[in-house]
């Protein structure tokens, strides 16, 4: 890839990733290498990248957009992800430094903290809880695990879910975070498991609650 296409694949993923660009949004190539100071063939290169990894779609007649999301595609997400995340977890837990504990413990604390004012930090809220889970996945040690993880944990519906949080959930999310922190010191991988299974187990259903209400739908365009 082309440094213009980095640079349009980066903008244009930072822009889906962040919710700057929501499910269904079109993707005009003007406007997209006005955007990321490029020319329009850099971004066809990086909507090719894109689509390769389901963050966009077309449409009949070719046109970009971004993807949108069935029940069932939520579903099965969040079902890979309990599984590869709680996988990660195990490893990490027979294998992370005390170094690493340290930084999920000070992650865990920025949470903390934003989570304390009398209107919650999400910008931090989710910063911190990437950085940690981040952390979990280079404790690990796999790069095999981390690249299939990257493709699941990298995606709209992360943010998304985060974003419906209410403050029960992310005082929640802090308290299971705390967990997996203690089992981590212990070496405990069946705990670790466990924990990270039901975490991300309860933020499927954060998540689909918000999409039955409708509060996360996107149409897809017409051809």
């Amino acid at each position: 890839m082309s440094k213009a296409a980095e640079i349009a694949y980066r903008h244009i993923r930072g822009e889906i990733l962040s919710g700057a660009l929501d499910a269904g949004a079109p993707l005009r190539e003007e406007a997209l290498a006005a955007a990321a100071g490029v020319s329009r063939t850099p971004v066809r290169e990086a909507l090719r990248r894109l689509e390769a990894e389901h963050l966009i779609q077309r449409s009949d007649s070719q046109r970009a957009y971004v993807a949108t999301l069935s029940a069932d595609d939520i579903a099965e997400g969040f079902a890979l992800r309990a599984m590869l995340e709680s996988h990660a977890a195990a490893r990490a837990a027979e294998r992370a430094t005390p170094a690493q504990i340290d930084a999920l413990d000070a992650h865990n604390r920025g949470i903390a903290a934003a989570i304390a004012a009398e209107a919650v930090d999400t910008a931090a809220f989710i910063a911190h809880n990437r950085a940690f889970h981040a952390v979990i996945v280079d404790a690990a040690g796999s790069e095999r695990l981390a690249a299939i993880l990257g493709g699941i944990v990298e995606q709209p519906i992360v943010l998304r879910t985060a974003l419906h949080y209410d403050r029960q959930a992310v005082e929640q999310s802090h308290a299971e975070h705390d967990q997996l922190i203690a089992a981590f010191r212990r070496g405990d991988a069946e705990w670790a498991r466990a924990v990270m299974a039901a975490h991300i187990r309860r933020a499927f259903h954060a998540y689909d609650d918000a999409f039955r209400l409708g509060a996360l739908t996107g149409s897809k365009p017409a051809a």
